[in-house]
């Protein structure tokens, strides 16, 4: 079996995906420019399933291709809303199946433009294979049957304050807090970044604040789905924290120089001062609302809460099992399309029955 390449295998989101496939014992390898970082954490797995490559992705990735002879490539490298496309274009040139956990907006919509060459290379180059829009997608078609039309979705995501936070998510964030949006469903005025505050009423974790983000699903779910209005929101668990945000979101919007994505990394330590204050509980809903099969009004809602820490585990889910099935040769479709309905809601759960999480629904 030809090994799975996982490029910053050790970062956040990197060795939570490595840690899974070695447990479904397929071979793979941890890359990142850090050799200290990526030995460190292929002792700590003990197992014979593991191994390192040293190199950096944006120059090397073409020879180490060549040398390594993965099955698949999957690129950790964000944040996204910056990056280009330099990283899939190498597995293309090299017929490599490829898959990002992506959620900028622009990079994830963008990536069709290399459907044809894709479907011409038989091979996959799957973008957004995390949380959004992989998992909402899976809710929206578990679902699906109940509708005759969607209408509107509103959803979001709120992490406990304790959960692992990594630098390139927060980066993401910033760099379009306080900024307008690109206009989606259902909007009239202008969207802001980090601004629309509302609360969101979650079944065990009660009321957490909630605020614009901006993310792939407010283009791909209208034109997939027919959704007249699409709202996707993200908060933070203390109150002190999001309103903080929010508050500079203000600053920016009235025109201050600030680009608070340079100062991500200062954000974030000041960020981890309060996890005292906080939990390692984090969750997620979808309301879904439309007419069902006699043409009546339709909703539903739909929750998952994730414990102990385990919420971080939520957004690598559609590339572990899409990787697995790549890695064991299970057939799949040439091109290059974001990660939209590939990942049942039933293969997601069965992914995370051996972590603490709850779903509840209406």
């Amino acid at each position: 079996m030809k090994p799975v390449l996982v490029l910053g295998g050790y970062g956040n989101f990197g060795k939570r995906i490595v840690a899974a496939l070695i447990s479904s014992e397929i071979p793979t390898i941890i890359a990142g420019r850090s050799s200290e970082k990526a030995c460190d954490f292929a002792v700590g797995l003990k197992s014979d399933h593991v191994s390192v490559a040293v190199f950096d992705a944006f120059a090397d990735l073409g020879k180490q291709l060549e040398d390594l002879q993965p099955s698949v490539v999957i690129n950790t490298c964000g944040p996204f809303q910056n990056n280009d496309y330099s990283i899939l274009e190498t597995c293309l040139k090299h017929s490599v199946p490829y898959i990002d956990l992506a959620d900028g907006r622009e990079f994830v919509n963008g990536v069709v433009r290399y459907h044809e060459d894709a479907v011409r290379a038989n091979t996959c180059l799957i973008s957004g294979a995390s949380t959004v829009p992989a998992l909402s997608s899976a809710v929206i078609e578990h679902f699906k049957e109940d509708f005759s039309e969607f209408s509107k979705i509103r959803f979001g995501i709120s992490p406990g304050q304790k959960a692992e936070r990594g630098l390139a998510t927060t980066q993401g964030i910033l760099s379009y807090t306080g900024r307008p949006l690109k206009p989606s469903a259902g909007s009239v005025q202008t969207r802001y970044g980090w601004q629309d505050l509302q609360k969101v009423n979650f079944p065990t974790l009660g009321a957490r604040w909630m605020s614009n983000c901006d993310i792939p699903d407010l283009d791909l779910l209208p034109r997939k789905y027919g959704f007249e209005e699409v709202r996707f929101s993200a908060g933070l668990e203390l109150g002190i924290i999001h309103l903080g945000l929010w508050g500079l979101s203000w600053l920016i919007r009235l025109g201050f120089p600030l680009y608070l994505e340079n100062h991500a990394a200062f954000l974030l330590k000041m960020s981890n001062f309060f996890d005292r204050f906080g939990s390692v509980d984090g969750g997620m809903f979808v309301d879904l609302e439309g007419l069902d099969k006699e043409g009546k009004p339709c909703r539903r809602k739909w929750f998952i809460e994730a414990y102990d820490g385990d919420g971080p585990h939520i957004p690598t889910i559609p590339a572990i099992i899409l990787a697995r099935k790549i890695a064991q040769a299970e057939p799949m479709a040439s091109g290059a399309f974001p990660c939209l309905g590939l990942v049942t809601l039933e293969e997601y759960l069965e992914e995370l029955l051996t972590r603490k999480f709850k779903t509840f629904q209406s």
